[in-house]
């Protein structure tokens, strides 16, 4: 039943995505194989990224090992675009920042003195734990107007089989040794260009082959590990602290886990369409709201989540909350009250709607056409379910002609009816019956691209004949 469930989401979100689109599967040692395999169906076994694992936390409970972690499948739409475009992730090596802002005080404080601003560093490093992600930032162990920097990087072409040409050295006059797999640039004209940057540190003679200087301010970006540690404790308390100390949920994912992807895979335009297939409690919109708020970026998201009943014993039904449903509707005004209270310069748009799915607003029609009488004809006026609101018309319409369903929406009563005006023109509908001329032709003055009405709408004939025909 699992593997039936989660394949049919799956071809889905293949088909949505876009080219340079990626999915992320968050799933335990139960499913994982399954998983695996029908991702390779799907989306294809060279669209594979990675399986990151997600260090969680003990369970002192268990009877032989303590499986504490989880897996999180990585997959691209499409491998080839990625690569035919040259497109990279990479995010910021934890720590920089804090390195950078301690090396302009220490750079202050002792007038330059670079032996006394690399001390001052070393005790910075120092301070951090063994396990800390900061800690390789002090591989980088001298210090000059530049910062931080590091001398002893390789030089030499990954595998063998690189170029080989002479080098000069700068004392010596004589070539340097060539390491044995070859340089790493691809031709003398580069490696000058690198000279020239200070980027290659000579050694005392030619016979020390060179060695490639990295600074830390200049290459501030990495690779993201495929291990994390997250602990799900911390997830719960910020969960529950966002309800006012209450257990509203249980298990909920750690927010800046997917603040951490979504930076990651969309650092450099900042934007897209972020869609949860599993909203739970809406972790991903929170995350989504929260990353914009610090880069200014105009990232969307899009939860879904069927409407499971929560336990009546439970915190969540005692407090009101008849499904996760309402659970993450209410998750997400109270975190965009938050981010925006702790943000209150950013251009940050906190706002949201919910739709449900649901058959079509049109009747359904169960009869043949010789089985129906004269009498039957007179209950079969409207074509449209006797329940539908005008919202529900005006958004299939929206969606019928494919006009974004985010869009800015405002409504006017004109006589008695309410007129619905979508992008300030992109669409005018009216849903009432019998409507008059005086709102026809306010509509009208709109100039909208679509005017949209029932098709019993119109009081007389004289309306619909005289004054359909929009300027």
């Amino acid at each position: 039943d699992w593997c039936s469930m989660i394949y049919s989401r799956l071809m889905l979100a293949r088909n949505l995505l876009m080219n340079d689109g990626v999915i992320f599967i968050s799933i335990d040692d139960g499913e994982v194989e399954n998983l695996r395999k029908i991702c390779d169906e799907v989306l294809g076994v060279s669209n594979f990224v990675a399986c990151l694992v997600y260090d969680k936390n003990r369970k002192n409970d268990a009877k032989y090992f303590s499986v504490g972690h989880e897996y999180m499948l990585v997959y691209f739409k499409s491998a080839q675009y990625i690569y035919e475009h040259r497109i990279i992730f990479r995010e910021a090596k934890e720590g920089v920042e804090e390195v950078k802002s301690e090396f302009q005080r220490l750079r202050e404080l002792y007038n330059d003195d670079w032996d006394a601003v690399n001390d001052g560093l070393k005790k910075l490093y120092a301070s951090w734990p063994k396990d800390d992600a900061r800690k390789s930032l002090a591989r980088f162990t001298k210090v000059d107007e530049y910062g931080p920097y590091r001398d002893d990087g390789n030089i030499s072409w990954p595998g063998g089989g690189g170029p080989r040409y002479d080098v000069i050295h700068p004392v010596t006059g004589k070539p340097c040794k060539v390491p044995s797999r070859g340089w790493v640039y691809p031709n003398i004209e580069r490696m000058q260009e690198e000279i020239r940057r200070g980027r290659v540190v000579f050694g005392k003679d030619h016979t020390v082959t060179p060695k490639i200087r990295t600074n830390l301010f200049e290459q501030n970006t990495e690779v993201m590990r495929s291990v994390q540690f997250s602990y799900a404790q911390t997830a719960t308390q910020q969960f529950n602290k966002l309800f006012d100390g209450k257990r509203i949920f249980e298990n909920p994912k750690n927010t800046a886990d997917i603040k951490k992807l979504l930076a990651y895979i969309t650092s450099d335009e900042a934007d897209g369409i972020i869609l949860d297939f599993f909203s739970g409690s809406a972790t991903t919109a929170h995350a989504v709201m929260q990353l914009n708020a610090e880069d200014g970026g105009h990232r969307k998201f899009i939860m879904v989540q069927l409407p499971e009943p929560c336990d009546e014993a439970s915190e969540a039904y005692k407090a009101g909350y008849k499904n996760i449903c309402e659970i993450g509707k209410e998750r997400i005004r109270r975190a965009g009250d938050k981010i925006q209270s702790e943000h209150p310069d950013a251009k940050l748009d906190t706002g949201f709607r919910v739709f449900r799915v649901d058959e079509s607003n049109m009747e359904d029609v169960y009869y043949h056409p010789e089985e129906l009488t004269q009498t039957m004809l007179g209950g079969m006026v409207s074509n449209i379910k006797p329940d539908r609101t005008d919202l529900d018309l005006l958004y299939a319409c929206l969606l019928d002609w494919g006009v974004e369903i985010n869009l800015s929406h405002t409504q006017e009563v004109i006589d008695g009816c309410t007129v619905h005006n979508v992008d300030n023109g992109a669409l005018c509908a009216c849903f009432d019956e019998r409507v008059p001329l005086s709102v026809i032709d306010y509509m009208a003055k709109q100039q909208p691209l679509r005017a949209v009405f029932r098709d019993s709408s119109f009081a007389a004939d004289a309306v619909s004949y005289t004054h359909l025909t929009l300027p």
